[in-house]
């Protein structure tokens, strides 16, 4: 005479080979279908592009793509020709605010026109005012 333990694991046992046999037999878009895949999950929504900035060409990563020689220098002059209108230099952050950069492109296009001597600075960190150079 089978006891309640005993049937209760036959019950369990067929119960779990035939939820395999099912899931073999469904084909892979009623498995992801029954997921909802594309459904976002909760989190942070997007960063809104209050500040003015264009969107950026950002991977998924956050990471901005590398930039040729040629993007670069175009840049630099676009930042050179807005200080030159400017007697009294403009700050890193108006600059960007001006040409509608992102944020971690600004800093590498400076550096590189101080280092051509397109751009001369003066003053420091925040109070830093950039000016063509003569």
């Amino acid at each position: 005479m089978p006891t309640l333990k005993s049937t209760l694991n036959d019950l369990a046992t067929k119960l779990a080979s035939d939820v395999i046999d099912v899931i073999r037999s469904a084909n892979l878009q009623e498995l992801l279908g029954e997921t909802g895949g594309s459904r976002r999950g909760p989190g942070r929504p997007p960063k809104s592009m209050s500040n003015g900035a264009q969107p950026s060409l950002a991977t998924k990563s956050g990471r901005l793509p590398r930039r040729s020689a040629e993007e670069s220098a175009a840049a630099l002059d676009e930042i050179v020709g807005l200080v030159r209108k400017h007697k009294d230099g403009l700050r890193a952050e108006e600059i960007r605010k001006a040409l509608k950069l992102d944020v971690r492109e600004v800093p590498r296009v400076l550096k590189e026109g101080l280092a051509t001597k397109k751009l001369k600075a003066t003053g420091n960190k925040r109070a830093t005012t950039y000016s063509a150079a003569a």
